[in-house]
């Protein structure tokens, strides 16, 4: 540590309370301490638990500093005292704590950036949902909000990040014996911030994040240090797929070498190539995508000739590092017919890329290679070296036979060589051994030999036939592998057109992703979807919907190709020109692209008119629930007050109470369920006010119980006056407690009171309502929250199912939840979920918070 500059910082850092933070810190701090450095605790919250105050020790601890709020006192770190102190270490709890106004800062980790400014090591400690930029996820997954972040920079910027790490199932056993809560709020606590799916959750998130800041200062590390050269430390790993039985072991493989390190991708490529591809199973390859989607791998098809090269361009240019290939199902005679395989030929050109040949079952067991249909030029060139050559070395053979053979075996086997050499390069090939073995066959075969003259009409028949046989049977040969490579390419096309199917068949709609298959399928640098709009001047104006790769053009004539898709949308590529068959394959991608931005579009709209239907249908709702809500109450009363004013009967005394009490009731009635209808429909608008101040629980209960009248001495009330202060509009929170306690009495059977606790949780206070009556069952919970919805009533005289819809909409504008939960034993408990108040507002004279900091729960 320099005391001369900035200190250094140390973080514990947990994925939820309870997995040890604080007691980890305090064991460093006495480590240290016993080598003899100057530490102190600057602030340490123990929360009571035993074995935290005890590793204390005997450690320096700076008292705390006292102020006063709004009549009521607080503690807080003494800032000014541990910087008077100097010493080397300080031992400082709960970074994300928000301090008491009066303070010098807002938040303790602007303490602690203090301290490190004055040269002072800090060690502290923090849970990953106090990190600003993973706050609304933790909240997605547990529920609770957190009102106390810290910013991830000041938490990169700590020199060392220590992960506290324990299994869920681990830290629900701390909690059942006690070392994390008071017994009081264990099941409360276990059912539901600390189950089993939440702490996964948050660990898994603690496990990533510092996986990311570990890469990140690796990558400091290597520009501080100048090194250029690569270190593969996530993989990238590409494996070849041909639609083979050895597929799937190729796959395994692959995911085995991307899970070495973090982060490692798989990338699955099927080369279809123009000249058919021996081997390939549609079936099979459709298995395999499957296969590589559900290890967390994506599938890609591109079209090429040469299929070593097809792979290594695509592995470069998805900055892979590891390709995967299996070993050649060829036998060692098909070896001898077409000379290096693929294998071999890709690790002679992979460059920086590793390649792994993989051995698998089917090694070894093919047959020998079916001839392409396609003459490559290795072959023409083969056919007119065997055409020069095969005419006098023919000669030279049969000029040994002597006289034992006549012109018509000479011819035959002349014949013959021309046959061979078609089948080998071709037409043309062919036509020069025709004509060659033609002048051969004058010039020493026919009589008179050794001249070019021939003597017998039917020697220059012969020759003749021999010609016109050759020709037709090269051109037959050369025919057979135009159609052969015809064939084959529109097998490729059909299986591009086929994947593409398929991504239809799955709902893919992703317009980038159709762009990238099509970029990579053809081999260009950039796709682009282009609209044409509208405009003012005589130009046309266009704009990219979508794309992907490197794309410099702006209009479509500047691509290197451009396919239609519609009138307004033209799909443009660039890298090289499209061959014609190509171009049609294309426009296929153009189409579906096309029909994307339709539905697309389609859904933006469906998307803006479901609030006009949901409106609509919530009218429409209103209308038939609410006709005879409206008129009982209205006629009760009415027939009241004009029973009171008729003078044809003379009412008693006691008749009069009644009528009056009758009419009194029935716009009590009417009352509610206007005002019910009014919050519905200012929280569906989103204008209804909310007002939330902090306040503790006890405050709403008198008027929950008066609003309840006769009905609130069925109610047992179990609130404990220590619970912490809410932030919420008291209201609007008597309004959610009033329904959900009427609803309770309305279910519950006699003898048998509803009742109505409260109790603590991390960062919320819960409040229960629980009733022993029939309960709902579990596929009818999100029902029973609808606006008009009455589960299981007929009777329309118990209202318009508002209250249930209400309360939750009232929970959630202050910020909180309203869940249900089965009573154990039978019944519906209702739980209200609020945010407990800052610790730096409290209410004027209401009772001291008897915990600070992480909601009295801490490492």
């Amino acid at each position: 540590m320099s005391r001369s500059g900035r200190g250094h910082l140390r973080i514990y850092l947990g994925a939820a309370p309870g997995v040890g933070k604080t007691y980890k810190m305090l064991g460093e701090g006495r480590r240290r301490h016993a080598r003899g450095t100057d530490v102190v605790v600057g602030l340490v919250e123990t929360h009571g638990r035993r074995y935290t105050e005890e590793m204390l020790g005997t450690m320096e601890t700076v008292p705390r500093r006292i102020l006063d709020h709004r009549g009521a006192s607080f503690t807080e770190m003494d800032l000014d005292a541990v910087l008077a102190r100097r010493p080397e270490v300080a031992l400082i709890d709960e970074m994300a704590h928000t301090n008491v106004p009066g303070s010098r800062n807002e938040k303790r980790w602007q303490d602690i950036e203090e301290l490190l400014n004055a040269g002072i090591d800090v060690i502290s400690t923090l849970n990953i949902q106090h990190l600003e930029s993973i706050n609304d996820v933790v909240e997605k997954i547990t529920g609770v909000p957190q009102q106390e972040t810290v910013p991830d920079r000041v938490v990169r910027a700590a020199d060392q990040i220590e992960l506290v790490d324990m299994t869920p199932e681990a830290l629900r056993r701390r909690m059942a014996h006690g070392n994390v809560y008071a017994a009081d709020k264990v099941d409360a606590a276990l059912g539901n911030y600390f189950r089993v799916g939440n702490l996964s959750a948050l660990r898994e998130l603690a496990l990533l994040w510092l996986a990311d800041r570990v890469d990140a200062g690796l990558q400091q590390y290597r520009a501080q240090h100048d090194i250029d050269s690569t270190w593969d430390t996530r993989e990238r790993v590409v494996v070849a797929l041909t639609g083979g039985p050895e597929g799937e072991t190729l796959i395994r493989r692959a995911a085995r070498i991307a899970a070495r390190s973090a982060g490692g991708d798989v990338l699955a490529v099927h080369v279809a190539r123009s000249d058919g591809l021996t081997g390939a199973n549609p079936t099979k390859l459709a298995e395999q995508r499957n296969l590589v989607e559900k290890i967390g791998g994506t599938y890609h098809q591109v079209v090429g000739d040469d299929i070593p090269a097809a792979l290594l361009t695509f592995a470069r240019a998805e900055n892979a590092t590891q390709l995967v290939l299996g070993g050649s199902r060829r036998s060692r005679l098909g070896s001898l017919f077409t000379g290096p395989g693929i294998g071999a030929t890709t690790i002679r050109d992979s460059g920086d890329i590793d390649v792994h040949i993989v051995t698998h079952s089917q090694m070894g067991r093919g047959r020998l290679p079916r001839q392409r249909g396609a003459l490559s030029r290795r072959r023409k060139i083969q056919g007119f070296v065997l055409s020069v050559v095969l005419p006098p070395l023919l000669a030279l053979l049969l000029g040994l036979g002597g006289d034992t053979l006549n012109l018509t075996s000479n011819v035959l086997a002349f014949l013959f060589a021309v046959v061979v050499v078609a089948l080998v390069g071709g037409m043309w090939p062919a036509m020069v051994t025709a004509i060659g073995g033609s002048l051969v066959l004058n010039y020493f075969f026919t009589p008179p030999t050794r001249t070019f003259t021939i003597a017998e009409v039917n020697n220059a028949l012969a020759l003749a036939i021999f010609v016109m046989v050759a020709a037709m049977v090269s051109s037959v040969v050369d025919r057979a592998a135009r159609r052969t490579r015809q064939a084959a390419r529109a097998a490729a096309e059909s299986e591009t057109l086929a994947t593409l199917a398929g991504s239809v068949l799955r709902g893919e709609t992703a317009l980038p992703a159709l762009l990238e298959r099509v970029r990579e399928a053809f081999g260009m640098t950039g796709a682009c979807l282009m609209e044409r709009v509208d405009d003012d001047e005589l130009t046309e104006v266009w704009r990219p919907l979508a794309s992907a790769g490197t794309l410099t053009c702006t209009r479509p004539e500047e691509a290197d190709a451009e396919i239609p898709a519609r009138d307004d949308l033209v799909l443009v590529l660039q890298g090289h020109q499209l061959e014609a068959d190509e171009r049609r394959l294309v426009g296929a991608f153009a189409a579906h692209a096309a029909a994307l931005v339709d539905r697309a579009r389609l859904s933006e709209a469906a998307a803006e008119a479901k609030p006009l239907a949901e409106a609509d249908k919530l009218r429409t709702a209103l209308l038939r629930a609410v006709g005879h809500d409206l008129r009982s109450p209205l006629a009760s009363a009415k027939a009241s007050v004009t029973s009171l004013r008729s003078d044809d009967v003379e009412w008693s005394e006691s008749e009069r109470a009644e009528l009056l009490e009758t009419a009194d009731e029935s716009l009590d009635r009417l009352s509610r369920l206007v005002d019910n209808l009014l919050d519905l429909s200012r929280l569906q608008a989103g204008v209804l006010p909310v007002f939330p101040r902090p306040m503790a629980l006890d405050e709403i209960l008198p008027g929950v119980l008066s609003e309840l009248g006769d009905d609130a001495d069925q109610v047992t009330v179990d609130v404990p006056d220590t619970l912490p202060l809410v932030e919420a509009d008291p209201a609007l929170l008597e309004r959610v407690v009033a329904n959900l306690l009427a609803n309770a009495i309305r279910y519950s059977p006699p003898g048998r009171a509803p009742l109505i606790t409260g109790s603590a949780l991390g960062d919320t206070v819960e409040v229960r309502v629980v009733d022993r009556g029939p309960g709902i069952p579990r596929a009818d919970r999100d029902r029973v929250f609808a606006p008009f919805q009455r589960l299981g009533d007929t009777d329309n005289t118990v209202g318009v199912g508002l209250g249930l819809a209400l309360a939750r909409g009232l929970a959630e504008a202050m910020h909180g939840t309203l869940q249900p939960e089965d009573t154990p034993g039978g019944g519906l408990t209702m739980v209200v979920a609020i945010p407990t108040a800052p610790a730096d507002v409290p209410v004027p004279g209401s009772r001291e918070r008897s915990e600070q900091g992480d909601s009295g729960i801490g490492g």
